[in-house]
């Protein structure tokens, strides 16, 4: 790897100057690695994508877990990338801010913070303490004198679909505490995604693809700055695993041939060493 932390961090923020990009989201380092390989720009964590390599369900890995997933990640590619830093392992604003200083060490270019609660995963913060734990986010980045990308999401929308109103108000509070970029996964509508655009400019919006209804060019016409996948690549994965396994236990093993050659693989990774 040649790009220093620095300059991997300053090539993130120029990318949420303008334009679009697709932020893919790896899960291990063959797949960051992998990722680079093809050419893409940056890569982002995914929190249920690691959790899944380990064994667990999403939202059961611990911040040690995760900072050293981090810390490896950012070794193995020459790309900036965004952490998926889940609800920052606290509740109270100051252990926020404890954990997002051991995520700005790993090397990471950008981290997200969501209101989900880490006790009651099913539950959300209300607005005023997810808003002061994004403050609490935003200072100890700023302490650390790291050009680190603070991204604050709220995950409303994957509880009510249709709660666009109370979504957009906490973004646009979020964007006020300092956030520089701004998440609601579960927002799908054109309409809905426009309005989010406006509002929160003219700071970016990040879109999470969960199905294939809007392509690129599409997101980008709506104002989209950046679209990412969360555990959509690791599921794809996952599927192909598990077909060809299922396919194996009856007694046929055609679902190998489906996979990549194991010369392509070694082609890639060893051009990346």
């Amino acid at each position: 790897m040649t790009r220093s932390t620095a300059d991997k961090r300053a090539a993130f923020r120029a990318l949420h100057a303008a334009g679009c990009f697709v932020l893919p989201n790896p899960w291990d380092v063959g797949s960051a690695r992998m990722l680079q390989h093809l050419g893409f720009a940056a890569l982002a964590s995914s929190s249920s994508g690691f959790a899944w390599t380990a064994g667990r369900p999403d939202y059961a890995v611990t911040r040690a877990d995760v900072l050293a997933h981090l810390t490896a990640l950012c070794a193995a590619v020459d790309l900036p990338v965004n952490a998926d830093f889940e609800s920052g392992f606290a509740t109270a604003p100051e252990g926020v801010a404890a954990s997002v200083t051991l995520a700005v060490e790993t090397g990471v270019a950008g981290l997200s913070i969501e209101d989900r609660d880490v006790d009651a995963p099913a539950q959300i913060y209300d607005r005023s303490l997810a808003v002061e734990r994004i403050r609490a986010a935003r200072a100890a980045i700023d302490a650390s004198g790291a050009d680190v990308l603070l991204v604050a999401r709220t995950e409303g929308l994957l509880r009510d679909p249709k709660a666009m109103a109370p979504a957009i108000d906490k973004l646009v509070a979020f964007a006020e505490a300092g956030a520089d970029c701004l998440f609601a996964p579960g927002v799908r509508d054109k309409a809905d995604i426009a309005a989010m655009v406006r509002a929160v400019a003219p700071k970016p919006l990040n879109v999470l693809v969960m199905g294939p209804e809007l392509g690129v060019d599409e997101l980008a016409e709506l104002g989209v700055r950046r679209i990412s996948i969360g555990g959509g690549l690791a599921r794809v994965a996952w599927a192909g695993a598990i077909a060809a396994a299922e396919q194996m236990k009856a007694g046929s093993f055609a679902g190998l041939a489906g996979g990549a050659s194991g010369k392509r693989l070694n082609d890639m990774f060893g051009g990346l060493i």
